[in-house]
């Protein structure tokens, strides 16, 4: 099925630049939804016992209300005051709740639990280097456990002690000497530029950085990073009067990631002669540096606590750090916590280059909140104030699209692909294909498949356009054999994505080949629980290969699954008559359409906060 996207700014530097599709999201309701927490608010003056208040904290704390959970958990904690579970999750909230002089309190409390040792060594040890307790900083933070990533997180941070304590040498000696998986080199390079760069050590600098931004495996292992290390050496070029070479270094990063708006706030600098000051300056921001990257390189759906408690702490040792801010701000929106998420991106420098996408994040998220037309006039005044800046386009054709406004939605990607001109760059494969979708929602195909064909010519293995454009071409029985080819494609690149194996099911209804499309339909229904559009297609396969009953079971979890574009009257007839009979007389690539063939599932937007 063609399932919809939630075009996100996403908060990792390379995503929100690039404005990758990932996944399925919700359309925005008109009234923002509450959490769980906010629904049933628990006060901690109603908890008269250390159950109750532990069962209320619990709550508040898995629906990340943190202010609300950390109330709860001490008041826990007057009933038992030795208990250490409590005591654990009530530093972890503290961190999360970005409580940093909380938490490190209570770190103090619990640093010989070694149930959370890895986290009290941590702040206790950034702590230190804050105050430039330099050597009582490694020896809090020395670890001997068999966990590579700890062991690359303590040892950069240990190292960092030593820059911090005028031994530069030392700290860059140990670093290039660890050993580790070849991943180590992703975060190391980085940092041992930045070492060098904090040290005085210009050559070397020079020397790590670029090893750094020519390492590939950087850019997909750890985009933050990567971006942070071009800006680095650029920086480092544009000081010692390299203007050409700065230009050169972030040529790289507009090659490998398009769009950047803090890169083009950088080459306008150079251009101008500036030479802007380097982000990581002293040990305690070089520090924070390590939680950045290792907490930007885990920032997956799924691992939004330890995430957020990586950057929660990094942002308390470097508050002015703009793109930490920016990556908590996503956090919160996958946390379905909008109204944290804007206070976050509005804590962004005015003067900072990160400035722009967080304006841009901020004015999706308020259409989360169901302020459209608040966000609608934000995002407007952001391409008039620089209508050469695509991601605008795409941020407002985001709002658009989940307001359903497919008219509105079109008309602001024409004025995208003029903006682009005749020459597109690959990444702007994301222009056309919403553009494409768009006119697939307004019933104008004949618009809407040459912009599909074009993102493709851009982006040739891109699985989520080849679902797209291969669904649309099997639905509207234009040319069945290339969509099906297209979709296989796309399942190959994508097997455990439930909306595209659909896609490859509902294929093989069309063309008639019932046992296959049941095959990919059930895998899809596995992949994808309480899809409404995905539950009817199994039902329709199920009837023609004679397992009536269980279609009607499917059509009837259709009714209440989620679909807002299922039309349930054409699915109350089917569970009341069945489908009609086959024409003997269709050809092979006609026989599927018998059955009767649901509307367009829902209208596919825009890369997910959710996914």
């Amino acid at each position: 099925m063609r399932q919809k996207y939630s075009l996100r700014l996403l908060s990792s530097a390379a995503l929100a630049a690039v404005l990758m599709l990932a996944g399925a999201a919700q359309a925005a309701t008109p009234e923002a939804k509450p959490t769980a927490a906010e629904s049933v608010k628990f006060d901690a003056s109603d908890a008269q016992s250390f159950s109750g208040a532990f069962l209320a904290a619990r709550t508040a704390d898995v629906d990340h209300d943190y202010a609300n959970a950390i109330a709860l958990y001490r008041k826990a904690l007057s009933f038992d005051a030795a208990n250490l579970e409590i005591r654990e999750r009530l530093m972890i909230s503290l961190f999360l709740s970005g409580d940093f002089e909380g938490g490190l309190s209570e770190a103090e409390r619990l640093k010989d639990d070694a149930g959370v040792e890895r986290i009290t060594r941590i702040v206790r040890g950034l702590d230190a280097i804050r105050d430039k307790r330099f050597d009582a900083a490694k020896k809090t933070l020395a670890y001997t456990g068999p966990n590579d990533l700890d062991r690359l997180t303590h040892q950069m941070m240990m190292a960092w002690s030593d820059v911090g304590a005028g031994r530069g040498r030392q700290a860059i000696s140990t670093i290039a000497g660890l050993k580790g998986p070849d991943w180590f080199k992703v975060f190391t390079d980085y940092h041992l530029g930045a070492m060098a760069l904090v040290s005085g050590d210009t050559a070397s600098a020079r020397k790590y950085l670029t090893t750094a931004i020519t390492n590939q495996e950087a850019v997909a292992t750890a985009p933050d990073t990567f971006m942070r290390a071009i800006m680095a050496l650029a920086r480092l070029e544009a000081a010692a009067g390299n203007k050409q070479k700065a230009l050169d270094a972030i040529s790289v990063g507009d090659q490998m990631i398009s769009n950047y708006a803090p890169l083009k706030a950088l080459r306008q600098s150079i251009e101008k002669g500036e030479k802007p000051e380097q982000q990581i300056t002293n040990a305690a921001e070089g520090a924070a540096g390590v939680l950045f990257s290792i907490g930007g390189a885990l920032n997956r759906q799924g691992a939004e606590d330890m995430v957020g408690l990586y950057l929660q702490i990094s942002h308390a040792m470097d508050p002015k750090s703009a793109d930490t801010l920016i990556l908590l701000g996503g956090i919160a929106e996958k946390m379905e916590q909008p109204q944290r998420a804007i206070e976050l991106y509005a804590k962004v420098p005015a003067d900072s280059p990160m400035r722009r996408i967080s304006e841009l994040q901020l004015g999706i998220t308020l259409s989360d909140t169901g302020k459209v037309d608040e966000a609608k006039s934000h995002l407007k005044a952001l391409i008039d104030s620089d209508p050469a800046d695509i991601r605008s386009y795409i941020a407002y054709g985001s709002v658009l699209s989940e307001a359903k406004d497919y008219k509105a939605m079109a008309a602001n990607y024409d004025k995208a692909v003029e903006m682009i001109g005749s020459v597109p760059k690959p990444g702007d494969w994301t222009v056309f294909f919403q553009r494409g979708i768009s006119y697939e929602r307004l019933k104008q195909f004949d618009k809407a498949e040459p912009n599909f064909r074009r993102a493709l010519e851009l982006n040739p293995e891109q699985p989520q356009v080849l679902n797209y454009l291969g669904y649309s071409l099997v639905d509207l029985n234009l040319n069945l054999a290339e969509g099906l080819d297209m979709i296989r494609k796309a399942v190959d690149a994508r097997p455990d994505d439930g909306y595209i194996v659909d896609s490859l099911g509902w294929a093989y209804f069309r063309l008639g080949k019932f046992d296959e499309a049941v095959t990919e339909l059930e895998r899809a229904v596995q992949l994808r629980a309480g899809d409404a559009t995905i539950n009817d297609h199994l039902g329709d396969a199920y009837w023609r290969v004679g397992r009536k009953l269980e279609a009607v079971y499917q059509w009837n979890r259709t009714l209440i699954s989620e679909g807002e574009d299922v039309n349930k009257e054409m699915v109350k007839e089917k569970i009341a008559n069945g489908l009609p009979p086959l024409d003997p007389n269709a050809t092979t690539a006609d026989r599927g359409q018998a059955a009767p063939v649901p509307p367009a599932p829902p209208a596919p937007a825009t890369p997910d906060k959710k996914s």
